[in-house]
């Protein structure tokens, strides 16, 4: 079954509201004291090296900084060591607070509101949603036992209204010309998973699908052409669309179709505008949010912070793609 890295921490963590949170995170020294407590939770917010796992270590004068006492490694670190907080000169709390307005808001915000926000650049406020959009990548799904919907779609601005210079002949069919792919996969009783993809054809979808989806899975899709074949190894519920036809019983495509309209209402109403070269995070962001919907405020803000491991660098960030 497919479920969120979902952590549980026994703190009087309770806010429900960026006031709240504001209370709770008042000063540098509780923000750094509460994110020992989550990443070195196992040892209830003793050090952890994350160099080599040794939990001996030297306290040293500089506040929150520690030694490895294993004679093998030896080196300094703290609790923002590997994490997308390391060598960061922006405070825990202006990152607590961008954390939590991103994964709460239902749409995300723009790198330009949150730069007025918090009194940032929208340099650095782009950088800061990028990394924690990159955090809440989620791994891919194993599903079981359920009901999963499959479906496909196309992000991009309709050719009408673009520059006669980007206009490309359309043809009639799913209007995928000069637009960037999405597919998602998405379980009734968990959450959804989507990816970037280059085509939407069976060879390109199939492997996603087995990879991520237990045989004993019963899968519903439209009648598109790509996942003809499938019944062989699932059972395969068609919804043909073509014919008029949005519910056969209990089986539709509505669940994933309406996760395709918040990712497209978040993209047109507060980012306008997504690169293909980012698009995958912002996959990540809208999924993160859908899966955690029913989450209550401080127990998203945990789930999402328990990830800052995953740490993506500027240069990664900006570096050119072929």
């Amino acid at each position: 079954m497919y479920k969120q890295n979902k952590f549980i921490m026994n703190t009087q963590t309770q806010f429900t509201n960026l006031i709240e949170l504001q209370k709770q995170f008042r000063d540098e020294d509780t923000c750094w004291k509460y994110l020992e407590k989550l990443r070195w939770t196992e040892t209830k917010g003793n050090p952890i090296c994350p160099f080599c796992s040794s939990n001996k270590f030297y306290e040293l004068k500089r506040k929150f900084n520690y030694r490895c006492a294993n004679s093998d490694c030896r080196k300094t670190y703290n609790v923002k060591t590997g994490s997308i907080f390391e060598n960061t000169k922006i405070p825990l709390r202006t990152w607590f607070i961008a954390i939590y307005v991103e994964t709460s808001h239902k749409k995300g915000i723009s790198s330009l509101q949150l730069h007025r926000d918090l009194g940032i650049t929208q340099k650095t406020a782009w950088f800061i949603l990028h990394r924690v959009r990159e955090m809440l990548k989620s791994k891919a799904p194993h599903m079981l036992n359920s009901t999963v919907e499959i479906d496909e779609t196309y992000v991009g601005g309709k050719e009408r209204f673009k520059h006669t210079r980007q206009r490309k002949d359309l043809k009639e069919g799913r209007g995928c010309v000069n637009k960037t792919m999405v597919f998602s996969i998405l379980d009734r009783n968990s959450g959804v998973y989507s990816q970037v993809v280059n085509n939407v054809d069976g060879e390109t979808l199939k492997p996603i699908i087995r990879t991520a989806v237990d045989k004993s899975t019963v899968i519903v899709t439209d009648g598109f052409g790509a996942y003809q074949g499938l019944n062989k190894d699932y059972r395969h519920e068609v919804v043909n669309h073509a014919q008029d036809e949005w519910v056969c019983g209990q089986f539709h495509t509505n669940s994933v179709e309406g996760f395709f309209g918040l990712l497209k209402r978040g993209i047109i109403g507060i980012y306008h505008y997504v690169s293909p070269k980012h698009l995958h995070r912002y996959c990540n962001e809208f999924g993160f949010r859908y899966n955690t919907r029913t989450q209550a405020e401080a127990e998203r803000f945990d789930n999402a912070l328990s990830q800052c491991d995953k740490r993506l660098k500027y240069t990664d960030l900006i570096k050119k793609t072929v």
